[in-house]
């Protein structure tokens, strides 16, 4: 992690120490770090901080952008040329989407970790760390249930937390378990920089659908089949109808 990603945190007084990685993956790399209680009441954060631009994969990126506008012709063109300039938008843009995410489900008491209300930068976001001292909660891709039943319960969770943030009108778009963790029974969804709004992208079902048979050929390891196809079929005519409905009466249909 280059040092301008956590300095700003540091001088704010937000954060004592970065402790040591947690990981690092495609677009960013995460960091344990020793909070100040007093400015945000928690022990340990985490700290993600997104690579350099030239280290980012910007592939089918325009699939997620897709019913976004953007007014200023000059940003457009850029974003579809892929200019240094256009990247650096992007990046932007990603850091944006998954602070906005973060907080709006957060708030939903979706399980995310939750940004705090703590500032973001443009190239970091400080958030609510998943694990201890010792140990960082494992991405679900490395997690072996005890039994069928733990994997039911865990299928359940995962389930619902995708109806969850569909109905906040958020889909994950690469939804898979690298993306999700798990501590002490309960998972936590996590990378949230493609999340798109189903309200807007033409493309949002056809994602829905397969963030979750990614997660369902998961769970078929441990015995737990389900027709995913259909769960996913579900879950969007519930928010379509849902979203039809005046909000006083949603609780009652």
């Amino acid at each position: 992690m280059h040092d301008a990603a956590a300095e700003h945190f540091l001088d704010e007084g937000l954060i004592e120490a970065v402790i040591r990685p947690i990981k690092s993956g495609k677009e960013a790399s995460v960091h344990l770090c020793r909070a100040n209680p007093r400015t945000t009441g928690h022990e340990y954060l985490a700290l993600k901080a997104y690579h350099p631009l030239n280290q980012r994969d910007f592939r089918d990126d325009g699939l997620y952008r897709d019913g976004e506008w953007i007014k200023e012709r000059r940003i457009r063109v850029a974003l579809e040329k892929k200019t240094r300039f256009g990247r650096e938008v992007q990046g932007g843009i990603w850091v944006s989407r998954e602070w906005e995410s973060l907080r709006m489900l957060g708030a939903a008491a979706v399980p995310v970790p939750v940004p705090e209300a703590i500032e973001r930068t443009d190239d970091a976001i400080l958030m609510s760390y998943v694990g201890d001292l010792e140990i960082a909660a494992p991405q679900l891709r490395s997690y072996v249930p005890d039994d069928r039943e733990e994997a039911e319960g865990l299928f359940d969770q995962m389930v619902h937390a995708v109806e969850s943030m569909l109905f906040n009108n958020v889909v994950h778009g690469d939804l898979s378990p690298y993306n999700v963790l798990v501590w002490e029974g309960r998972l936590t969804v996590i990378d949230l920089p493609q999340a798109v709004d189903p309200r807007k992208n033409s493309h949002a079902e056809a994602f829905l659908r397969r963030d979750l048979e990614r997660m369902g050929t998961y769970f078929e390891r441990f015995g737990v089949r389900a027709p995913m196809g259909r769960i996913a079929s579900d879950l969007w005519t519930g928010w379509t109808f849902a979203d039809l409905v005046p909000e006083e009466l949603r609780g009652r249909v």
